[in-house]
């Protein structure tokens, strides 16, 4: 019995020991990997780069790790345009930071780009040994809080008419509050090629251009197939040069040299010293970073509606990233929320002169999309030439956009199709040369230009992109012979040195076989360049009616109380065809209009 019971006990602590040697293993199996997932989840401190694609070129970035976190992100190199990449370069990497997440929402209108700074931020955090999938996971957003604000008055969209329109209405006693919809203000004006047509007499006269507001008028309506309003395009035309003193009184810059821009028909485009659109842009900027508050931009605040007291507009109900927005105007509402190019839908709709638009890219940001125009009807609005789209024959194939393109004004540029031969006036209306160019096989052309255009390698077209950069990038190519430069292009050589032949002949004589009549140099000296060019959507002429106070008329011709416009979202002025260089005169000579008459609406 006694023996048994020492067995017993034996056995017991045999088991004990077991058990307790089991869970030490078990225990240090787990340690192990924990300390496993650990390391696998953390960094290997130290410095790293990465590079993405942007929109013009690499990006490259550095970023500086300890084993538990991000510490700092730095952009090193990147190619993208200034102003319209500047939201997606400071915003990207500090969302980065502040998250610690891979996880961050792209700045919009800048797509591009924001993309390319998260895939030189990923690369380099891969690099670092950092869990990928992990840091791509999207975190809890945060609580939202609703807010409410009282203003004398309010601007919808921050582009180039809602910025010049909120710099007017402060200038003439109101205070102000813009709301943006997407991530940084700037609009389509931003990335525009950025020409202003205005009757310049000191500038055109110097140069020994003949011009007068008349002939502007003129050509306007009449280039818009007189389906203008001509009160609306004789304020435009009146009001243009005066409206551009008032853009340099406010630190606006523009040259000297006045030019003919793509479908502009005349000499009286103004060029900014800035890049792109984005001289006007920082004008405004400026000019409301020094109100003190008084003027204040709300951006990634989309308005869904107009707010109503009877017949009187009187606020704005809208979305903010982080809750409800309410404003409440005292004195009015101004709509310059741009037009609908990036809305194949409603393009679609109310297109009546195209074939289908659907396949088309678009010159337009993204936000283009024509709410101002769908919230004004809901309330009894009238709209007017829907159907008037705009097309431009100088799309990128690639994305649609104005840039790459390598010409410098109208009079020193030829466009030849695949078969090396020219096919229209390049001095013509947009549309004109827009349905030509959709005639051509696989409706794609060649800008042709010479050194005249690019004198040394290192001059920059109206996209601030050099002639350099361009070929480096494939997106032009140069020779020094036609023949080479042919082959580059892959066109019949013979067809193509004879279209050269016959421009310069033409340029000489003043006759051409398709009417041109702006000429200014030959394209007679090496280096030669050649850039790709398909029809792309540009500007939708239709939109919210106006009367000449920028005040918003309904269907039976009434003004409606308290309600504005300016820019691209209303109608009337461009009729079947704008002019190039007329969309920034517009825009900022109207946004001036309604601004002033909005602070001092009764």
């Amino acid at each position: 019995m006694q023996k048994r019971k020492v067995s017993i006990l034996l056995l017991s602590l045999m088991l004990i020991l077991a058990m307790f040697l089991a869970a030490c293993g078990k225990s240090e199996s787990t340690d192990t990997a924990d300390t496993s997932k650990s390391e696998a989840e953390g960094f290997t401190p130290g410095t790293y780069t990465g590079v993405g694609k942007g929109n013009n070129g690499e990006i490259k970035v550095e970023v500086e790790v300890d084993r538990e976190k991000i510490l700092a992100i730095n952009v090193l190199e990147h190619k993208e345009s200034e102003g319209i990449s500047d939201a997606a370069i400071k915003n990207i990497p500090q969302s980065v930071l502040d998250g610690q997440t891979l996880a961050v929402d792209i700045v919009s209108g800048a797509t591009n780009s924001s993309k390319g700074l998260i895939a030189a931020i990923t690369e380099a955090i891969k690099a670092a040994g950092g869990n990928i999938d992990e840091l791509s996971k999207k975190q809890a957003t945060a609580k939202k809080e609703d807010k409410e604000y009282t203003t004398d008055v309010v601007v919808i969209g921050a582009g180039g008419a809602g910025l010049s329109a909120a710099v007017s209405a402060h200038e003439n006693g109101a205070k102000v509050v813009v709301l943006e919809k997407m991530s940084q203000v700037g609009g389509n004006t931003i990335l525009s090629g950025s020409a202003y047509n205005a009757v310049d007499p000191s500038r055109q006269e110097a140069q020994g251009i003949e011009d007068s507001v008349d002939l502007h008028f003129q050509q306007t309506y009449e280039g818009g197939d007189k389906l203008g309003n001509p009160e609306l395009i004789r304020t435009l035309v009146e009001n243009a040069y005066p409206t551009l003193q008032w853009l340099e009184g406010n630190g606006m810059e523009f040259k000297d040299e006045v030019f003919t821009v793509l479908g502009g028909l005349w000499p009286r485009a103004h060029k900014p010293v800035k890049p792109l659109g984005t001289g006007y842009i920082d004008t405004f900027m400026n000019y409301i970073d020094g109100t003190n508050g008084e003027v204040e931009v709300l951006v990634e605040t989309e308005v869904k509606e107009l707010i109503m007291d009877g017949d009187r507009v009187v606020g704005v109900q809208a979305e903010g990233k982080n809750g409800n927005v309410k404003v409440t105007a005292t004195k009015g509402v101004i709509i310059a929320a741009g037009g609908f190019g990036a809305n194949v839908e409603m393009r679609n709709k109310y297109n009546e002169t195209w074939p289908d638009l659907s396949s088309l890219k678009t010159t337009n940001h993204t936000g283009a999309t024509g709410d101002g125009m769908v919230m004004a009807e809901a309330i009894g609005a009238n709209l007017v030439d829907m159907g008037q789209i705009q097309l431009l024959p100088m799309g990128d194939p690639e994305t649609g956009s104005l840039s790459g393109n390598i010409e410098q004004g109208v009079e020193n540029r030829i466009f030849v199709n695949k078969d090396g031969n020219r096919f229209v006036d390049e001095g013509e209306r947009r549309d004109v040369m827009t349905k030509a160019l959709m005639e051509q096989p696989e409706q794609f052309m060649w800008t042709i230009v010479d050194k005249h255009s690019y004198p040394t390698g290192d001059t920059k077209n109206n996209f601030n992109e050099s002639i350099d950069e361009l070929v480096a990038a494939g997106r032009a190519y140069q020779a020094d012979t036609l023949e080479d430069l042919a082959k580059q292009m892959g066109v019949n050589p013979e067809n193509f040195v004879k279209a050269v032949e016959d421009f310069n002949k033409a340029v000489e004589t003043g006759e051409d076989a398709f009417g041109r009549s702006l000429y200014d140099q030959k394209i007679d000296t090496a280096p030669f360049y050649a850039g790709k060019r398909v029809p792309t959507v540009h500007h939708t002429m239709g939109g919210i009616q106006i009367n000449t106070n920028a005040e918003v008329l309904n269907k039976e011709g009434n003004v409606i109380p308290g309600l504005f416009a300016a820019g691209e979202v209303t109608g009337g002025i461009h009729g079947a065809n704008r002019l190039g260089g007329n969309a920034l005169a517009d825009i900022n000579t109207f946004g001036r209009i309604a601004g002033k008459n909005a602070a001092l609406a009764q």
